[in-house]
């Protein structure tokens, strides 16, 4: 099977890259926006995006129907969008990882697999919890990967309509990164947005 993995080459992605590397025949990667032409000329036969920074076209997604996911930072239909483990700690939202499949929306598709992932509110900092979740949507991503390849994995559509947030957003709160991302998630979790 030919992969398309769409991501960034932090270190990060690129453990999951090399994870597809020695299971698949052939995987390629690209950060760069991607068209028709780009999957006509490369042909993969599904499309993974892990951090990737560009929204995906309907015509792409039309012809890849069941066979493009996402990996997501958040538990959705909680955080999608931008900087996810930021607002679920300013908003007391869940906290964790979903595997959904690409439509139009940003972080609306059907869900695929999804886990709640623990925070210590004594000893984690912003990072720590990001570097939480990255580790558990690779393990979720590896434990599933032989349906989601087969398109065999059941489907749950997102009910509720959770949050959406901006890289903008943040800005307006870049104050209480006391400690930028080794601020403790304590501090975080004491602003109420509400208040």
């Amino acid at each position: 099977m030919k992969i398309l993995f769409l991501g960034a080459k932090k270190d990060k992605y690129n453990k999951l890259l090399k994870y597809l590397q020695h299971r698949e025949n052939e995987v390629m990667s690209t950060e760069e926006p991607i068209n028709l032409d780009f999957l006509k000329k490369h042909n993969p036969d599904f499309i993974v995006s892990y951090g990737y920074r560009h929204i995906i076209k309907k015509d792409i997604l039309d012809e890849y129907e069941g066979r493009a996911v996402n990996l997501h930072i958040s538990y959705l239909p909680w955080n999608k969008g931008a900087e996810p483990c930021f607002w679920s700690l300013i908003e007391n939202t869940p906290r964790g990882v979903t595997i959904h499949y690409l439509d139009e929306g940003v972080d609306t598709g059907d869900i695929i697999a999804q886990e709640i992932v623990e925070f210590s509110s004594e000893e984690d900092t912003l990072q720590t919890s990001y570097e939480k979740l990255h580790e558990a949507i690779r393990i979720l991503f590896m434990e599933n990967w032989s349906c989601i390849r087969t398109s065999t994995c059941k489907r749950e559509k997102q009910v509720e309509i959770g949050t959406f947030h901006k890289l903008k957003e943040k800005e307006v709160l870049e104050h209480l990164l006391t400690n930028g991302k080794d601020t403790p998630i304590r501090v975080l979790e004491k602003y109420n947005i509400d208040d």
